[in-house]
C-alpha cells in the first residue's frame, strides 16, 4: 500500500501566522508557496500519494496540517490546536480522514498539537508545551488505550513542539537536540544528536527510507549521512520564518 500524505497550500495570510519563539519578519508568500510545492513534489518522488486539502485563506497557519490530527494504523485522532486561531483548521481534515480511519476527537478544555506527538512503536510521546496541555495528553492517553497504545508525557522547554526537539528517522533511530528533551525518556532507541551549531535541526521527515532535511542545517545533514542515514535536502527558508519544520507541512498516514 503506498504512503498517503495530506498537504495544504500556504495561505496568502501566512505573514500573520502564530509565533512563539521567533521574531516576526517579512515572509515572501509566493516564495513560500514555491518551496511548499517542491516539498509536495519531493513527497511524490519518494513514492507518496499526495492529497491536497482545501485551501484556507483565512487561516494563516493552515499549511501546517500536522497539528490537526494524530494518525495511527487503526485510528485518527482529530486534535484541538493550542491557539484559538487554528481550531477551525480541523474540520476539513476530519472530512478527509473519516473515509480512511475511525475518528476520535480531543475536546475542550484540552489542547493538543500533532507536532507534539512522536510515535515510537506502540508508544506515543506527548510534549507538554505552549500548544499542548496536560488535559490534551490525558485525553489522548484515554482514547488510545482502547487501541493498545501507551502514551507518555514529556516536558518541552525552549522550542515550539516535541518534534522541534526530536524526530523519528527509523523504527529504532531518532534525531534529537538533547538540550530540549531528556535522553532518558527516549528509552532504548538509537539517538543521533544534531550538530551543536544547528540547535533547531532536529525536525526532519522520513518517507520511503529517505530523510528530508532543511538546507538550513548542512552540518546535521552531513552527520546523518555519516551515520548511515539516506538524506535529501530541501529549501524551506520562507516557511522557517513561520516557525515551521519539515514534519508540520504534511499528515502522513502510517502503514504499520
Amino acid at each position: 500500500m503506498p504512503t498517503v500524505a495530506f498537504v495544504r497550500e500556504p495561505s496568502a495570510a501566512l505573514e500573520r501566522c502564530e509565533l512563539t519563539h521567533l521574531q516576526r519578519v517579512v515572509i515572501d508568500v509566493e516564495r513560500a508557496r514555491a518551496q511548499h510545492a517542491r516539498y509536495a513534489a519531493e513527497l511524490r518522488r519518494l513514492g507518496a500519494t499526495v492529497n491536497w486539502l482545501p485551501a484556507l485563506e483565512d487561516h494563516p497557519d493552515g499549511v501546517f496540517v500536522e497539528d490537526t490530527a494524530v494518525i495511527l494504523p487503526d485510528v485518527a485522532v482529530i486534535t484541538r490546536p493550542g491557539v484559538r486561531s487554528r481550531q477551525g483548521e480541523v474540520t476539513s481534515v476530519a472530512e478527509a480522514l473519516r473515509v480512511l480511519r475511525p475518528l476520535r476527537s480531543i475536546e475542550a478544555p484540552a489542547s493538543l498539537d500533532g507536532g507534539d506527538v512522536l510515535r515510537l512503536g506502540r508508544t506515543l510521546m506527548v510534549g507538554l508545551s505552549s500548544r499542548t496541555n496536560a488535559e490534551g495528553y490525558s485525553q489522548l492517553q484515554a482514547v488510545l488505550a482502547e487501541f493498545g497504545y501507551a502514551v507518555q508525557a514529556v516536558r518541552v522547554d525552549g522550542c515550539l513542539h516535541l518534534k522541534s526537539a526530536c524526530s523519528r528517522l527509523a523504527p529504532d533511530t531518532v534525531l534529537a537536540n538533547l538540550v530540549y528533551i531528556d535522553r532518558k525518556l527516549l528509552g532504548d532507541v538509537r539517538v543521533i544528536e544534531v550538530d551543536s551549531r544547528e540547535p533547531d535541526a532536529a525536525n526532519t521527515l522520513t518517507v520511503g527510507g529517505v530523510t528530508l532535511v532543511s538546507t538550513a542545517f548542512p552540518h546535521t545533514e552531513e552527520k546523518l549521512r555519516r551515520s548511515g542515514i539516506m538524506t535529501k535536502s530541501l529549501d524551506v527558508s520562507e516557511l522557517h520564518k513561520a516557525e515551521a519544520g519539515l514534519t508540520c507541512m504534511s499528515l502522513v498516514l502510517p502503514e504499520c
